[in-house]
């Protein structure tokens, strides 16, 4: 159990206090808890990469802890009934999750069937990841504190436009990858 590990872990474990604190209306506190998840996340990087503590286990806990919180977000953004101030459609975590789960499921069956181990995230992926935190942030900063709507609306929008593209672009590097196998 390395550094970057437990950082991870305590990522995972912010989850269930975000989800409460939105749910009960503490958005302020909300707010922190994914700033905190945010930082957590950049920390265990760093340590992983400058001590070396780099494994296995990390490689998989470091990414399923962010889409933990991701999801978890844009879910409890989305929900109705529970008295946001601010609230994102249904249709962005619905589409949001469906990529992810595509990508897995496709990542899943090259490393089955053509023993690909290797599905690095693309530049495309990068930009869609980008750009859905930094609408989770503007959504959770608009419940806790207000912010221009124009400015989320923006954002969800930009999230919409990049998670279809790179959910092609990532479709489009598989055919290639898999392009003349047998």
């Amino acid at each position: 159990m390395t550094v970057a590990n437990i950082l991870t872990i305590i990522r995972i474990i912010l989850i269930p206090f975000f989800l409460l604190a939105m749910i009960y209306g503490h958005y302020v506190f909300g707010v922190i808890v994914f700033v905190t998840a945010g930082v957590t996340d950049g920390l265990d990087g760093f340590v992983a990469r400058f001590y070396h503590q780099k494994t296995s286990i990390g490689a998989i806990l470091d990414p399923m802890a962010d889409k933990l919180m991701l999801t978890t977000v844009y879910v409890v953004l989305a929900l109705p009934n529970i008295g946001l101030p601010y609230s994102i459609p249904m249709w962005v975590p619905v589409l949001t999750i469906s990529r992810d789960v595509i990508i897995v499921l496709f990542a899943l069956l090259l490393n089955l069937f053509l023993d690909v181990s290797r599905f690095p995230p693309s530049w495309a992926g990068k930009c869609t990841t980008f750009f859905q935190i930094v609408y989770a942030a503007a959504a959770l900063i608009k419940n806790a504190f207000g912010f221009p709507g124009m400015v989320a609306g923006a954002l969800m929008w930009a999230v919409a436009v990049f998670t279809v593209f790179s959910g092609l672009h990532y479709l489009w590097r598989i055919r290639t990858m898999t392009q003349g196998v047998q």
